[in-house]
């Protein structure tokens, strides 16, 4: 790869015009694992108190910022080891397919990263400077996704990890941030949050299995087949549904959590369309499904909690 100055790097970003090209390279589809974590977190402080709007501002920006700035960092690399090329199907490929100068989307992502860091510094000046840490482990994971000598991405835990630190810590940090302090039912209600993120994850590595496999990757659909791959996700689903059920039986939400079962039928829509469908190309509503699963349960869990904390 030729070298490239940053106003090089800058002057590609003015020659790609087309704004839909720089809207589909933050993989919109995936940013649903940023925002609705920070919602859920710190709607549930509203049982503490009053929320601090600003502190709920930060977090969302620098979640979304992380996620994009990974979401980048996953193009460049993926162009660096040769994964993409111009039949890559999906938002990926936009270097090889459009043209873009692979330096400007890394300087992008650092620069996403960059910001996301300055958000962080006002969110431990009001807070704890122990997130600092959280934090950069957070950012480490995303760069270290697709990024460094043994990437996540090649590994039977990109799940897990995905579902952890833009799930579970996500939500804790929320929470903290407007409370100064971690809880056991907080806890627990991040837990099918953090099976459904991971879910996000499990259907990309579905849908790119073969291609995946072919570059040597050993994502957790290469290790157990397709057929267990997508079984495993119905059981993410199923799992998810059944905590919730599970902490309305035990007092520890409302019976007003009852509304995310409003969002059944997008789960439903992307087993059957994983069952119909193997190629790639066709997959693409299967993965819309998984992401909006997470996007309507987390809003529709997010309005339970409201209503529950006001009456």
């Amino acid at each position: 790869m030729q070298h490239q100055s940053l106003s090089e790097s800058v002057s590609g970003i003015k020659q790609t015009n087309n704004w839909r090209v720089w809207w589909m390279l933050t993989r919109p589809h995936t940013l649903t694992a940023a925002f609705v974590p920070v919602t859920i977190g710190t709607v549930m402080a509203l049982e503490t108190g009053q929320i601090h709007i600003w502190l709920f501002i930060a977090m969302l920006l620098a979640s979304v910022l992380i996620q994009i700035g990974t979401n980048l960092f996953n193009e460049y690399f993926d162009y660096v080891r040769g994964l993409d090329n111009e039949n890559s199907v999906g938002i990926g490929g936009a270097i090889v397919r459009y043209g873009m100068k692979p330096k400007t989307v890394l300087y992008l992502a650092y620069g996403l990263f960059g910001v996301s860091v300055l958000l962080g510094v006002y969110i431990c000046m009001s807070s704890s400077w122990w997130l600092a840490l959280i934090g950069l482990i957070c950012m480490a994971v995303g760069y270290f996704y697709t990024g460094g000598p043994l990437p996540i991405s090649y590994t039977p835990f990109g799940e897990m990890m995905s579902g952890i630190f833009m799930g579970m810590v996500i939500i804790l940090i929320s929470y903290f941030i407007q409370t100064g302090e971690i809880t056991w039912n907080v806890f627990l209600i991040s837990l099918p949050i953090t099976i459904l993120v991971g879910g996000i994850n499990l259907s990309n590595n579905i849908r790119d299995l073969v291609g995946d496999k072919e570059n040597g990757r050993k994502t957790l659909p290469i290790l157990a087949g397709r057929k267990n791959a997508v079984q495993i996700l119905t059981v993410f689903f199923i799992v998810s549904y059944l905590l919730i059920g599970l902490y309305i039986i035990f007092a520890i939400i409302s019976v007003w959590s009852c509304l995310v079962l409003l969002s059944l039928p997008k789960p439903i829509k992307a087993i059957k369309e994983f069952k119909r469908k193997e190629k790639p190309a066709d997959l693409m509503i299967a993965m819309k499904s998984t992401a909006q699963t997470n996007t309507f349960f987390g809003f529709l869990l997010a309005l339970a909690l409201v209503i529950q904390y006001i009456l």
